[in-house]
């Protein structure tokens, strides 16, 4: 049987995010309760307002039991705020801001600039194969640093043009952690179904 794959669904693009586990070959349900979370294989947070998950997680009583099963190997998988959330640290954060660990690196919130500041590019993804995947970038973060535990996916391009500038130029943008997967930006909004498609497989390895 293909797993069952949840989709925290607080805030963020939760049924495009379903969709694109359903075309992957997945299960896919909504996790808004404990209970919801203690039945799947694997857990998809999207993206949307880092801080403001934070607090709904708590409000809805799942903060310590996410931490708990992520801690113990549930594959997790955050897409822009999800990215966050899921590093153990993070810069210009607010200091009540809860994180869920799994991932050992230090990102930086809104790192590219506000809204209007969002952008498009086409980057090199290891582990999907094919062409560039197009990724979208809305308010993203990027991963200032990552412990050598971690492996490194995918980086903008290192032009200085790029938004945010020189700064910004080669900044890492995907990355994993044995079953922790995560992306500055939004695969869910393409029809690119491969970033699910790898988050699949990584369920099935450990289902």
């Amino acid at each position: 049987m293909s797993p069952l794959i949840g989709v925290l669904a607080l805030q963020g693009d939760v049924r495009e995010h379903l969709a694109a586990l359903q075309a992957s070959g997945a299960r896919a349900t909504m996790v808004r309760r404990p209970a919801e979370l203690s039945e799947v294989d694997g857990l998809v947070i999207p993206g949307g307002e880092s801080t403001t998950i934070s607090r709904l997680l708590e409000t809805f009583e799942l903060l310590e039991p996410l931490r708990s099963r992520i801690a113990d190997g549930l594959p997790a998988y955050g897409s822009c705020a999800g990215m966050i959330l899921l590093a153990s640290k993070v810069l210009d954060g607010r200091e009540d801001q809860h994180q869920l660990g799994g991932l050992d690196v230090i990102v930086r919130r809104n790192a590219f600039g506000r809204q209007v500041d969002s952008f498009e590019e086409d980057l090199e993804f290891t582990g999907v194969g094919g062409t560039p995947v197009h990724a979208v970038f809305i308010r993203a973060p990027w991963v200032e640093s990552a412990s050598p535990e971690v492996e490194v996916l995918a980086r903008v391009s290192d032009d200085p043009d790029v938004p945010g500038g020189e700064v910004a130029a080669g900044r890492i943008v995907a990355v994993r952690q044995g079953p922790v997967l995560a992306t500055a930006f939004h695969p869910e909004l393409t029809g690119d179904t491969r970033v699910h498609r790898l988050f699949v497989q990584m369920v099935e390895e450990v289902s």
